[in-house]
């Protein structure tokens, strides 16, 4: 049986990190605070982004309206919408 060993440097050996050293990183419940604001920032940002695609159909349905009705009042008027009159 061959037991390898490890062997560190000592500047490798002084970079380990240390109870002491991990005493400032954020805990799980500081990270679960943080993560919980991000993602009710992206939640309102979704909000806003339903709203203004509700918004762009709306808009896309009022000019399909607006066109038919341009369109039976041309034809109710003899009108040929691809010729432009332009008077003197």
């Amino acid at each position: 049986m061959i037991i390898k060993y490890m062997s560190l440097t000592p500047e490798q050996f002084n970079k380990i990190a240390l109870k002491d050293d991990l005493k400032d990183f954020a805990t799980r419940d500081e990270l679960n605070q943080k993560f919980d604001s991000v993602l009710s920032a992206v939640d309102a940002v979704m909000h806003k982004l339903d709203n203004i695609e509700h918004s762009f159909v709306s808009n896309m349905a009022a000019h399909d309206r607006f066109e038919q009705r341009i369109s039976n009042i041309e034809v109710h008027l003899g009108l040929n919408p691809y010729t432009v009159n332009i008077k003197k």
